[in-house]
C-alpha cells in the first residue's frame, strides 16, 4: 500500500463530521482506489485510534467486529440511528 494512498484516505476520514456515517468502499472510492475497501480496514486497524474510525462502517451498515459497543456507543451520542445491530440510515456524502 503506497503512502500517498494513506494520505488521501487520512484526508478523507479528517473530513467527517459527528453523525457522518461512510463505508470501507466510499473512502477507497474518495482515495481515489474504489476497490481498496480492505486497505482502508488496514490502515483504520494500524492507526492507533487517529482517525475516526467509529464512522466508518461495512457495506451493510454493520460495526467493527470486537469493538461493536464502542462503536455503537459514540455513534449514538452522535445521533446515529440503528435497526439492531446496524446503522439505519447513513446521511449522503
Amino acid at each position: 500500500m503506497s503512502e500517498d494512498f494513506a494520505d488521501r484516505v487520512a484526508e478523507v476520514l479528517t473530513r467527517l463530521e459527528p453523525g457522518d456515517i461512510i463505508t470501507y468502499g466510499e473512502v477507497a472510492a474518495e482515495a481515489g482506489r474504489p476497490r481498496a475497501a480492505r486497505a482502508v480496514g488496514r490502515i483504520l486497524a494500524e492507526s492507533s485510534g487517529q482517525y475516526p474510525w467509529w464512522r466508518v462502517v461495512n457495506a451493510a451498515g454493520r460495526l467493527v467486529p470486537g469493538a461493536e459497543k464502542e462503536q455503537r456507543k459514540r455513534l449514538l451520542a452522535e445521533g446515529v440511528p440503528f435497526e439492531g445491530d446496524r446503522v439505519a440510515r447513513m446521511r449522503q456524502r
